[in-house]
């Protein structure tokens, strides 16, 4: 047993532990390893179990550092770094800070959709909690074997992990990445993170005939009671942690879209897919057109995908547009959709919501120049539409193709070009591609990072449309600013308070999103919009706004060595 403690003479955090040896050790929090004090060797039972040496976290990142450039592929370097979270939670996130934009590919994506394949197979120990269909009688019961209330929780059922589908228990690599992010770009505690995995079964039959598969060997439950499920998760969560924010990561569409819709005015929640993509694709637009020089009110926009993220995007462009004056018929009207079977037009028999909202009058496309108006290609809505942005969403690679992105840059001096799919093999197309086939004129990002492109004597540093711009800084607002709800207005005011932290040389590089190096600084810039919103639209209050930006820094966890004292359990 262990907890965080501050000392009242010095102010200075330390952690209290209750037991001493060898437990010190094999607890990830309170183990620093070879970087122990001969004082705390004494005091806490330590001695003989290390080496007699005391080594700084300095020397201690020389030695782990050499080890990960040691691994031969990207998947031996995320289970490195995943060994290490399991026995030093300290020096992991200060390795990953020291070296971020090198390794955060690997503890997220697109490495963590390969370790989400393979998860059964490389699985070394226990991460937060398996809440499984055979548990839905004692959530509550599940939930309290966690140590102690988190702050956030992140909630997967594993049926869209990333592009890949559905992973059965192998998507818990996507929660406790997503958590890791949480504390790397915005600086939340680390122990007060809870990744979950509702196992619900698979529909995958590689996993189920997989003999090491970790999850429920049985197809997934649907309908009324998966419904059911999960609305005992979340009354058990409500009841056991009622101030921790939930976030709903990777359910496949429409369960994406019914539970933030079911859930949202219930409890402090959101869904990254929907919510988290939609804001820092705004703020990707709204650096894009500092570019151009175009306002937002006059861009037309041309999505390649309908899914869950597609329709988070285009409400948040909405709401974009009609605070920059149009109607909400108006900013509809400048949103176009394309996915598998065309154009989305008014006259396809059972459309979906959001599809409907966005659908194209008859009357509009009867006029197109098409081969086939039941079934109008991407390439033709780009030539008769003239969209000034195209965005991807489909998880299809190569939909993007050189007379689609030929057709951008013959309507567009400055096109807005943003592939989004990700991990890398399902992006649209690839970043050179983008600028090579649009003569170096189009404004790229992407959904996966890609390496600097240069084209014809100049170099493209291509921004990553990376959630962890946004969503780390809205986890950081709700636990500091106590919110109650989030909202899409808040995703907006994160939207703008990330595009304020691009600067004129990320620009001039054709960069719309700062460098990763930077991200606290935009997670702190994040959560003081998103408090101030909050308290702006009733969800938090007041008080929250004292000496915010100040409040808000010193809240943010670094990964550095506190001291650790032993303090006997008082009965």
């Amino acid at each position: 047993m262990w907890s965080v403690k501050t000392d009242p003479r010095t102010g200075e955090e330390y952690i209290a532990v209750h037991e001493r040896g060898r437990p010190i050790l094999l607890n990830p929090f309170t183990n620093k390893g070879t970087a122990f004090s001969r004082e705390e060797k004494e005091q806490l039972g330590l001695e003989g179990l290390e080496p007699p040496v005391t080594f700084s976290i300095e020397q201690q990142l020389d030695r782990v550092y050499e080890n990960y450039v040691a691994k031969t592929s990207n998947l031996e370097r995320f289970i490195y770094l995943a060994s290490l979270q399991d026995r030093n939670e300290t020096l992991f996130f200060r390795l990953v800070h020291e070296h971020i934009e090198e390794m955060m590919p690997i503890v997220y994506t697109p490495v963590v959709g390969e370790a989400c394949q393979k998860f059964s197979h490389i699985y070394r120990r226990a991460r937060g909690l398996y809440i499984s269909y055979e548990h839905r009688d004692r959530i509550e019961q599940v939930l309290a074997n966690h140590p102690r209330p988190p702050a956030v929780i992140v909630a997967t059922d594993g049926e869209r992990i990333l592009g890949l589908g559905d992973q059965g228990a192998g998507g818990m690599g996507i929660p406790i990445g997503k958590l890791c992010l949480y504390t790397l770009c915005a600086g939340i505690p680390p122990y007060l993170t809870l990744p979950v995995m509702l196992d619900v079964g698979t529909d995958n039959q590689e996993r189920l005939e997989d003999p090491l598969y970790l999850g429920l060997r049985q197809k997934r439950i649907r309908g009324e009671p998966y419904q059911d499920f999960i609305d005992k998760f979340v009354a058990a969560v409500q009841k056991v942690y009622p101030e921790a924010l939930l976030q709903w990561e990777d359910f496949l569409k429409g369960n994406a879209i019914c539970q933030l819709n079911r859930f949202r005015d219930r409890l402090c929640t959101f869904n990254d897919d929907i919510q988290g993509t939609a804001g820092v694709v705004v703020a990707g637009i709204y650096c894009g057109l500092r570019i151009t020089g175009k306002p937002i009110e006059d861009q037309r926009i041309l999505f390649a995908g309908a899914g869950a993220s597609a329709q988070g995007i285009s409400d948040l462009l909405v709401s974009a547009m009609i605070e920059a004056g149009l109607g909400p018929e108006e900013a509809r009207k400048r949103i176009w959709t394309v996915d598998s079977k065309g154009l989305v037009t008014k006259n396809r028999v059972g459309l979906e919501d959001f599809k409907a909202t966005y659908a194209r009058d008859v009357e509009e496309v009867a006029g197109y120049d098409c081969s086939d108006a039941s079934r109008i290609s991407l390439e033709e809505t780009v030539i008769n539409a003239k969209p000034t942005i195209l965005i991807g969403t489909s998880g299809t690679p190569g939909m993007f193709t050189a007379p689609v992105i030929s057709a951008m840059a013959r309507f567009n001096e400055r096109p807005l070009i943003f592939p989004l799919s990700n991990p890398t093999s399902k992006s649209e197309c690839t970043a050179e591609e983008a600028i090579r086939w649009s003569d170096g004129r189009a404004i790229v990002a992407t959904g996966s990072p890609f390496d600097p492109v240069t084209y014809q004597g100049k170099t493209y540093r291509i921004g990553q449309g990376n959630n962890a711009f946004i969503f780390p800084g809205v986890g950081l607002g709700a636990w500091v600013g106590g919110i109650r709800r989030i909202t899409d207005g808040m995703f907006l005011a994160a939207a703008k308070a990330l595009a304020d932290k691009v600067t004129a040389d990320d620009l001039a590089e054709v960069a719309v999103y700062p460098r990763l190096t930077r991200i606290r600084e935009c997670s702190h810039s994040v959560a003081c919009a998103v408090i101030r919103r909050a308290v702006q639209e009733g969800h938090a209050d007041d008080r929250s706004l004292e000496a915010l930006e100040e409040r808000i820094k010193k809240a943010m966890w670094f990964p550095e060595y506190r001291s650790v004292r032993y303090e006997p359990r008082v009965w």
